[in-house]
C-alpha cells in the first residue's frame, strides 16, 4: 500500500525524537543537579548515563514492537493472497 511505508517512517521518526527527548531531558536534569547541589560533574554524568540506558531500551522495545507489527501485517497478506 502506498501509505504504509509513510506510516513506517512516522513510527521510526518518534522513536528516535523519544530517544532524544530523553537523552537531552535527563542530560539537563543531570546539569540542573551538578548547578544546584554543587556535584559537579556526577550529576551530570549519571544524567547522561541514565539517559543513555533509558532511551535506547525505549528505543529497542519500540523497534521490536514495530517488528511484531510488521509482521502480523505481512501474515495477514500471504492468508488472503
Amino acid at each position: 500500500m502506498p501509505g504504509e511505508s509513510d506510516k513506517s517512517g512516522l513510527r521510526f521518526l518518534g522513536l528516535g525524537t523519544e530517544f532524544a527527548a530523553g537523552f537531552v531531558g535527563l542530560t539537563l536534569v543531570g546539569l540542573w543537579i551538578d548547578r544546584t547541589f554543587d556535584t559537579a560533574p556526577w550529576g551530570l554524568l549519571i544524567g547522561l548515563f541514565i539517559g543513555l540506558v533509558g532511551g535506547t531500551y525505549n528505543l529497542i522495545r519500540g523497534v521490536m514492537k514495530s517488528a511484531a507489527v510488521d509482521a502480523e501485517v505481512d501474515d495477514g497478506r500471504e492468508e488472503k493472497g
